[in-house]
């Protein structure tokens, strides 16, 4: 409610009940709701941070140490901070990990406009500052980076996005996996992580986890008659339904003895006959189909010998054609040969408690399954967020063929570069430029913290190595300094280009909110609260 003055009056703008900040308590509010929400993950980044367990409405469990996972399975109402998840989710997207390290960088950007604001430097002053700084980080990550194509640096890569993570134990023989994979999925340089099809099944340790050269699918045949397994398989993607369609209207048939009713039920089960005739005129001998299949059509491929699945996902439709070469038919009439992809092996496996359908044995596929296992359910599931993690720095380090240290190492370093870039800039941009720099090294000072370590010895000792070298980072697993591009430490480069960008784009946007408006719909008009976030986390979860 805003009231003016003029008489004894108010002049109701808003709805009554909605509450208002301005100014500087509006910037303060955003800040405070970002420093909260990274200060919230900050303990799960590297080697040795710590996991998170999240308990939802329906007691459901999820523990991990992957920042999106957690910001996701986190009810966030204040609008701040829901757009620092959206920089986690963006980061996840687009290259599948960083995504702790992006909301950390975030939080410690806005810690440091709050302290230049406190020197009365406008808003818009720091939002400038901080956009140069983003276009400098960039260049210098360029410089910085080098070159990797080879599987060697791809299996480290992948190694790397794994470690601290549930699958650390069994990282290797992974690595080995997501690399296989993501290479084999390639085409003309591009990476489409989706034809990796990953089936996690608990009830065995990591170690027995297995790529296979072809699709798995969560789903028996549709009849037990059916063969076990076929041979040179030749397979038909069907999105059409093999049963009679009912109609779409209101409809009566008036029949007036037996036998008409009998020409009636006869007539359908020759429909259902000529489905299946036009498939097995094809040559198939495996179907899948996107729809249902009727009782009866179930029966006359069963009499033919076919392997047949119905309702199959539509993501699975779309993995068995890059895997075998077959092609999607939307009208059973269209059924040709040519039409069929190829697969040596087809078969029906159970693995612990689920039925699984193989797909082996294709020529050149462009789309593969991981089988993953993990003694537990929660085991498993985070064995899976690890794993989909390295297949997104995988892919991106094949599409982009660029990598820097890890460890802290490119964060020093652009916080280096900035620094000395900050020197050339005359006006207050510069102090919005080094705030910039010091608030990168809340990477490796959060990965010291973590370790155990003293992160002021530790960023000092970083500081003086990298007067010798751009690659020298924290071993936390030793508490030492080293030369992570020789220890087999490396990362995207889009993995810090992307959390670095976000992360300014996102802060600039925030600090240039002077006025927050909140509706009754917010935490009942209580602005200061705002869901509770600033004051004290529990109401977020």
């Amino acid at each position: 409610m805003v009231q003016l003055g003029g008489g004894n009056q108010p002049i109701l703008i808003f709805p009554e009940g909605t509450d208002r900040l301005l100014g500087r308590d509006a910037q303060r509010m955003n800040i405070m709701a970002g420093k909260v929400l990274a200060e919230t993950i900050r303990t799960t980044l590297g080697p040795r941070g710590m996991d998170k367990m999240l308990v939802d409405g329906l007691g459901d469990i999820v523990v991990t140490n992957d920042g999106v996972t957690i910001l996701r399975e986190m009810d966030i109402e204040h609008p701040a901070a829901k757009m620092l998840v959206e920089v986690a989710k963006t980061q996840e997207d687009e290259v599948g990990d960083g995504t702790t390290t992006a909301v950390i960088i975030a939080g410690e950007l806005l810690k440091k406009a709050e302290e230049l604001l406190d020197m009365d430097i406008h808003p818009t002053i720091i939002a400038m500052g901080y956009r140069q700084a983003a276009i400098k980080a960039r260049e210098i990550l360029e410089l910085i980076s080098f070159d990797a194509d080879d599987r060697d640096t791809l299996i480290k890569v992948a190694m790397t996005a794994m470690t601290g993570k549930g699958s650390e134990k069994a990282r290797e023989p992974l690595a080995e996996l997501v690399v296989d994979a993501v290479v084999q999925v390639e085409e003309d340089g591009k990476v489409e992580k989706d034809n990796i099809n990953i089936q996690r099944i608990s009830g065995e340790s990591v170690a027995e986890s297995q790529i296979v050269n072809g699709i798995v699918i969560d789903k028996s045949r549709t009849d037990p008659g059916m063969p076990k397994q076929i041979e040179d398989a030749k397979i038909a993607l069907i999105k059409y339904p093999i049963e009679v369609k009912d109609l779409e209207t209101d409809a009566k048939i008036s029949l007036t003895d037996p036998a008409q009713m009998q020409a009636f039920l006869e007539n359908e089960e020759q429909m259902i006959k000529d489905m299946v005739d036009r498939i097995v005129e094809s040559g198939a001998n495996v179907l899948f189909c996107q729809k249902g299949i009727d009782d009866l059509a179930q029966h006359y491929l069963t009499r033919n010998g076919i392997y047949a699945i119905k309702r199959v996902k539509k993501s699975d439709m779309q993995r068995i054609e890059k895997a075998t070469g077959a092609n999607l038919v939307t009208n059973i009439d269209d059924l040709r040969p040519e039409d069929l992809g190829e697969a040596g092996l087809v078969y029906e496996k159970k693995i612990f408690d689920e039925i699984l359908t193989f797909v082996e044995d294709c020529k050149d596929p462009k789309a593969v399954s991981i089988i993953l296992r993990g003694s537990t359910k929660h085991v498993a599931e985070e064995i899976e967020r690890a794993v989909e993690d390295a297949i997104g720095v995988v892919a991106a380090t094949v599409e982009d063929k660029k990598v820097v240290a890890g460890g802290g190492a490119p964060e020093i370093a652009v916080s280096k570069g900035l620094k000395e870039y900050a020197d050339t800039i005359s006006g207050r941009e510069q102090l919005a430029i080094t705030a910039f720099a010091e608030a990168l090294e809340i990477v490796p000072r959060t990965l010291a913290e973590n370790a155990g370590m003293d992160s002021i010895d530790a960023l000092v000792d970083l500081r003086a190595a990298h007067e010798k070298s751009i690659y020298m980072g924290l071993n936390v697993l030793n508490g030492g300094v080293v030369d992570m591009y020789h220890a087999g430490v490396v990362e995207p480069q889009r993995v810090k280009k992307q959390a670095i960008q976000s992360a300014a784009e996102a802060t600039e946007m925030l600090l240039r909110i002077d006025d927050m408006i909140a509706s009754k719909g917010m935490g009942g008009g209580d602005m200061e609260g705002m869901g509770g976030m600033p004051g004290g986390m529990p109401p977020m979860m």
